[in-house]
């Protein structure tokens, strides 16, 4: 059976920086998990004697806290600043940027629609930064929109880590429903490239194997994605979960990996399938 990687795969710019910021902060504690990796988040703590605090309250009591790649809602970020604490921002860029957008067409007037998942720690964070809250709003489809009280005027942004079309959809309905409607493509590029890389990969693969965080929204879209061309593809989060029975009678399995999981969990994926495989 042949082994192949997808040709874009595993660790973004964003979670590359965050790692390196923690790296170089020994000693301190990350407000909420940095990454959607629990095996890469022991490592740190283990290599780098990085904690973790789960809320406002728990970071509070350490004087050096890291902000993790999803970012965290406005005003607790304030609240840790007002407290003299060392605060290293380890914020994704990509998702600072809608932050930015938000804040300023909320002061602009415009209502503001947020397409992604409510409960995901990125989207907590974009939304507080709506100066009206009462005017914010967050969707996952379409139909969502029927229901909102919006003004003439809508600004759209979105979760990094959603499909485009599904972003198109939500933003033709709002063109059809609103006056004026300021679109900003917010979704990553990284996103799209390890997607359209499983998507190849999975149409020629008889088995798939996606490694990430199983609460990792890029890493379950992806998955999804494999699924799509390959009934056969797995999600998992490394090599202890791999099953023998899943490579009978395969050619050729392909590997990819979403945004939160290090080379090091790929390497070891693949030689445990080497391995099981003889």
């Amino acid at each position: 059976m042949k082994i192949e990687l997808a040709s874009a795969y595993g660790f973004c710019f964003g979670v590359k920086r965050a790692i390196k910021i923690a790296e170089e902060n020994p000693g301190s504690v990350t407000y909420g998990p940095l990454i959607h990796n629990k095996d890469e988040i022991n490592r740190l703590k283990e290599g780098f004697d990085i904690g973790l605090a789960e809320d406002l309250k728990e970071a509070e009591e350490h004087e050096s806290i890291v902000i993790r790649t999803h970012g965290i809602p406005r005003d607790e970020l304030a609240e840790l600043k007002t407290q003299e604490k060392e605060i290293i921002d380890a914020t994704c860029p990509y998702v600072t940027t809608p932050q930015k957008i938000v804040a300023k067409m909320s002061e602009e007037g415009y209502s503001i629609v947020v397409f992604g998942d409510k409960n995901h720690p990125e989207i907590r964070g974009v939304i507080s930064y709506a100066e009206d809250q009462r005017n914010a709003f967050v969707v996952l489809d379409e139909d969502d929109i029927d229901t909102l009280p919006l003004k003439s005027k809508v600004a759209i942004v979105a979760q990094t880590t959603r499909k485009p079309d599904d972003f198109t959809k939500i933003v033709a309905k709002l063109v059809l429903q609103s006056k004026e409607v300021r679109v900003f493509n917010t979704i990553c590029n990284a996103t799209f490239e390890n997607q359209d890389a499983a998507a190849e990969l999975a149409k020629r693969a008889d088995v798939m194997i996606v490694i990430g965080g199983k609460h990792s929204s890029n890493t379950k879209q992806l998955h999804l994605i494999a699924k799509n061309y390959c009934p056969d593809s797995y999600l998992i989060e490394n090599e202890s979960e791999l099953k023998p029975e899943w490579f009978d009678g395969k050619t050729l399995c392909g590997i990819s990996a979403g945004a939160s999981s290090p080379d090091w969990i790929v390497q070891n994926v693949v030689d445990r399938i080497e391995a099981i495989k003889g």
